[in-house]
């Protein structure tokens, strides 16, 4: 056995030492400039890091996954291989007779050969982009694969040290999908809201309207149609672009027994609020790129809501309200109601300077020159909340208690509670640094840059003209006071047991 081992042990180490002297041997024209520069430009991740920054700022919010993805698996490989793999196979650096002085680098790796690091990097950032984003990972692949050929070219790894990495990089990229599904599906736990009764049953779908917003994607794009063709045939699916949005979904509410809509957190306060106004039980299918309504709800997906819709399990959530709502006439005292969170200050300002560039420059780099206008900001916004002056960067109200630290936590346990979830960033200093304070301190009630409260309502007054506010994502200019309360078990929607 042990001379088998030794056998098999030599073969690898002569393929290896002949495909490296081939390789040596050959000359590929401008090569010799462009890989050395190219594997010391990924020298400690800096060239991923890069590329990381320029599919954020070039793509859309689900490239910003991408690139996030990628940093992940790259940071995961490289611990992986700094720890574990250069101190387990102990392989020295290969000799660099007959690679060309050209090539070779001006300081020589110390580490031990076995595997790249260089191509674990590569490999790793390529498969967290890819297993997110195909189109950006496509556009990725070719540059890691001239990293990890760099680093035979330059006579610094064996061939087989690249293709470990490259291996090790690839399940890297694997984990850390793993890991974020794992952690999404830990998330999506039904809360303790209460059941509805009388929701109606459709084992056919026959009263269900759905209302598909085209600008979050069709709904062939989300598998919608194929599956309500399965499972609820006599539904009506109705597609539509968004500025339709708002009248299809008033229509959809005075035919239908049931409410349904297929978008982003956006389309569902939309179709929410036409479930409101008709008193009829809403059902959502998640198609946005975040869906946090949704996965605080308990849904996992559109089977999910499918399921729920056939059996007739719904539960009754609370909404929040701001009275009067965001209508262009300021006569006009409806309300208007958020699922997920209100907002005065910082965030609604970021939001209406990328809806305004974000046509003429892209998502991306509007979003950076976004952030850096509102974080030059010069003064924060003066209004009275509940009859007394304060000066605020941020006023935050989520429809039930958000867990986490900051002025913008992260999740809900229940959206059953009837409260509003009330976190002020104090004006004084810069917004930047207090921001950042805020979003790091420990337990809000100890923080001297911010407040965080629960309450049934709150009204604020004596609003500066022309401030903008944000809910569920969507901009408008705020009237000079308004209301925020929350309704208690107001709506009905559709979710499994």
């Amino acid at each position: 056995m042990a001379d088998q081992d030794l056998t098999w042990r030599g073969a690898v180490a002569r393929g290896d030492r002949r495909l490296f002297d081939a390789v040596a041997r050959r000359h590929w024209p401008g090569a010799d400039r462009v890989l050395p520069r190219l594997g010391r430009a990924a020298n400690h991740g800096l060239l991923w890091g890069g590329a990381a920054a320029g599919i954020a700022v070039l793509g859309s919010a689900g490239a910003r996954k991408a690139a996030v993805r990628g940093v992940a698996s790259l940071a995961l490989a490289s611990a992986t291989i700094n720890t574990v793999g250069k101190w387990s196979v102990r392989r020295p650096r290969p000799v660099l007779d007959g690679v060309p002085a050209r090539r070779q680098l001006g300081t020589q790796p110390r580490t031990t050969s076995f595997p790249s690091g260089h191509a674990a990097s590569a490999f790793a950032f390529t498969a967290g982009v890819a297993l997110e984003s195909p189109l950006w990972g496509a556009a990725v692949a070719p540059l890691a694969a001239s990293v990890a050929f760099s680093r035979v070219y330059t006579g610094v790894h064996y061939p087989s040290d690249v293709l470990a990495g490259a291996a090790l990089g690839v399940a890297a990229g694997l984990v850390v999908r793993r890991l974020t599904r794992d952690a999404k599906e830990a998330r999506i736990v039904p809360g303790d809201e209460r059941p509805a009764a009388g929701a109606p049953a459709l084992p056919d779908g026959a009263g269900l309207t759905v209302v598909v917003n085209s600008g979050s994607g069709t709904a062939a794009a989300t598998g919608l149609d194929v599956l309500l063709r399965e499972r609820l045939p006599k539904a009506e699916l109705v597609e539509c672009e968004g500025p339709e949005l708002s009248a299809e979904l008033a229509s959809a509410a005075e035919r239908a027994t049931v409410l349904g809509v297929c978008g982003g957190d956006g389309t569902i306060n939309a179709a929410a609020t036409a479930a409101l106004r008709a008193g009829i039980p809403l059902a959502v299918f998640p198609g946005g790129t975040l869906n946090h309504f949704a996965l605080d709800l308990g849904l996992a997906g559109i089977e999910d809501t499918c399921r729920a819709v056939a059996d007739g399990h719904a539960v009754l959530i609370g909404v929040g309200r701001f009275t009067p709502g965001p209508g262009p006439d300021p006569e006009d005292t409806r309300a208007g109601y958020f699922l997920n969170n209100f907002s005065i200050g910082a965030y609604p300002e970021l939001l209406g300077h990328r809806l305004r560039w974000g046509p003429r420059i892209g998502g991306g780099p509007a979003a950076l020159l976004a952030a850096y206008r509102v974080l030059r900001a010069e003064r924060p916004v003066r209004l009275k909340l509940a009859g007394k002056p304060r000066s605020v960067w941020l006023l935050f109200a989520g429809n039930g208690t958000y867990q986490g630290t900051g002025p913008a936590p992260r999740y809900r346990k229940s959206l059953g509670e009837g409260l509003l979830d009330v976190r002020l960033v104090l004006g004084g200093g810069r917004p930047g640094p207090r921001l950042l304070a805020a979003a790091f301190a420990g337990p809000l009630t100890r923080s001297p840059v911010h407040v965080a409260t629960r309450l049934r309502s709150l009204r604020v007054s004596d609003i500066p003209a022309g401030t903008p506010l944000a809910y569920d994502g969507e901009y408008a200019q705020a009237p000079t006071a308004l209301v925020l309360d929350d309704l208690p078990d107001a709506l009905t929607v559709y979710r499994p047991r």
